[in-house]
């Protein structure tokens, strides 16, 4: 199998994997459940990802990273967004 072919394949399938918890989260309007621990990670160990994609030059891993750090950060919105009302 071609290396790149299973970049694809493999950022594919992570990415997708939080399509349904941005979606619910923009149609709810809450991130309750979600851990900010792990929400800053994630999207931490995503950006750096994203960066070591860009050094190596691996388009899988730079499309997959960008994608993923975009939901990473509407997940993020909304859980900091809870917080600050969930303070008030």
């Amino acid at each position: 199998m071609d290396t790149e072919l299973l970049g694809y394949a493999a950022g594919i399938l992570t990415t997708f994997a939080f399509f349904p918890q941005a979606l619910r989260m923009i149609r709810t309007r809450q991130a309750r459940d979600v851990s900010m621990t792990w929400a800053i990670t994630m999207t931490a160990g995503v950006f750096l990802w994203l960066c070591y994609g860009i050094m190596m030059h691996s388009l899988p891993m730079i499309l997959a990273n960008c994608v993923t750090l975009v939901l990473l950060f509407i997940i993020l919105f909304f859980k900091i967004r809870d917080q600050g009302n969930s303070e008030s």
